[in-house]
Parts: C-alpha cells; structure tokens; sequence
C-alpha cells in the first residue's frame, strides 16, 4: 500500500477529522434521531477539549515514552551497552527551503534525531547508517538530505544511506539488508522517545539486536494553568500518539496474519 493511501486513510482515524466527522454526524442527527445526535456532540466536544489541551497531550505521550529509557539510564554506573553501528531514522522533510537555494532539506523532527545521532557517534566512534525514502516523490530522499547535514551540519561521516523506504516497517526492512552485507547485527536505533517502541519493535523483528537510543522525551518547565488551556501543540501531540498506538495495533495485526 503506498504512502499516500496509507495516510489518506489514516487521516480518517486520527485527529481532528475524526472527530470532525463525529461532530457533522451529530449535527446531521440533530433535528433528525435528537437522542442519538446530544452524545454525539457532548463526546465530539469533549475530545476534542481534551486532546487539545497540553497536559492530557503530553501525558499521553509519556505513556509511550515510559517504554523505553534514555540510553545512559538504561545500565546504571555502567558504560552503554556497545552495538557495531547507530542507525538514524528519518522524520520528514522541509520542502523546498528559501533560505538553502529552495533545496529540500531535513525538518525540525529529524533535525533533533541527528543532533543526538552525531553526539552518539562522537562518543562511540560508530559508523552511521541514515534510513529514509522519497514518500511523497521529491527528488531528494530523506536519506540523502540526512547524510549532507550530517556531514555538512554536524561533520559527522556516514557510511551507509538507506533510501527506498517509505515507512518504519521498510526503514527496518532495508536497513537490515543493507547492514547484513557488513556482518552487523546490532545496532544503536535513534529516533524520538514516543516513536521508539514501534521503531524497536519491528527493527527487532526484522533481525536486528536493538540497543535503544531515544531523543526528544515530552518535556515541561512548569505545570500552571496555560497547561489546562487547549492549544494547537497539544492537538499536533496528540495526533502523534494516536498515529502510533494505530501504528502498535497495525503491526500487530500484520504479524498475526503472517503467521496464519
């Protein structure tokens, strides 16, 4: 299934067209089935005050978060586990960029998984190996763009570029092919805190031996009032979180079927 029909129709389940279309149903309802249209409406409201408000939104992201630990945590007093070479996901793309000639360029996501991929590079003198296609057909994959800021931002060497993968599935998938031809089994997988163990999970599957590296855990300075105000941030964090525990359930599914 390609990238598009696959977040076509994730758009669908995730906010706040889903709850969008809850409300239209509501309001369709209204002067028509007025018992079922009321808690139509109370629930669509109510959902959507609460996804769009920052301390549910983050809580919920914390709940993906606590299923991975910060790389230094994960062995206390004790250096890091070792792995043969750190593996970066990529995270999407910044079209078209004025300020680099209109040249497509890594966007703020993948930008903060390269900062922490080139200080863990720094530390452990690993080869890196960048994984991320061209989902929406540009002309420069994700892949690529990654390896020149590496480079050029961070200087930083990367050895390998995966770059036909559209999603996390194929990003193991390709990058286990590409790793298994230098005999390298074990890896340092660096992407965001709340991706992690959908990332893990299928890198696992795919073959590798994971040592998780996450970056960019759901932080706050202070819990005050603005943290019980909705907010567009709070909605963006919460579409995150749905889109992965979708992501959770959707692999799951696909192994079971595999195995029948």
């Amino acid at each position: 299934m390609s990238w598009f029909v696959t977040n076509f129709i994730a758009a669908f389940l995730l906010p706040p067209l889903s709850l969008l279309l809850v409300l239209a149903l509501g309001l369709f309802l209204l002067y028509r089935r007025r018992k079922f249209a009321k808690p139509l409406l109370l629930a669509a409201f109510g959902l959507l005050w609460l996804i769009s408000t920052p301390y549910f939104a983050e809580g919920a992201l914390h709940l993906l978060e606590a299923r991975t630990a910060t790389l230094d945590s994960q062995r206390p007093n004790k250096q890091p586990q070792a792995a043969d070479a750190i593996v970066i996901l990529g995270g999407g793309t910044y079209f078209h960029a004025p300020e680099y000639a209109g040249q497509d360029t890594v966007n703020e996501q993948t930008l903060l998984r390269l900062r922490y991929g080139a200080r863990l590079q720094r530390k452990t003198g690993k080869p890196v190996l960048v994984t991320g296609g061209k989902p929406l057909g540009n002309n420069i994959s994700e892949a690529q763009q990654m390896r020149s800021s590496l480079e050029q931002d961070f200087q930083v060497p990367v050895r390998w570029i995966e770059d036909t993968s559209d999603n996390t599935f194929e990003n193991a998938r390709y990058s286990f092919q590409t790793l298994q031809k230098a005999g390298i089994k074990k890896i340092y997988l660096v992407t965001h805190a709340w991706h992690m163990p959908r990332a893990a999970n299928v890198f696992r599957r795919a073959g590798f031996e994971v040592v998780e590296a996450p970056t960019a855990f759901t932080t706050r300075y202070q819990t005050d009032l603005s943290a019980f105000l909705p907010n567009a941030g709070a909605l963006h964090d919460s579409k995150i979180f749905v889109h992965e525990v979708i992501g959770l359930l959707w692999y799951r599914v696909r192994l079971a079927i595999s195995n029948i």
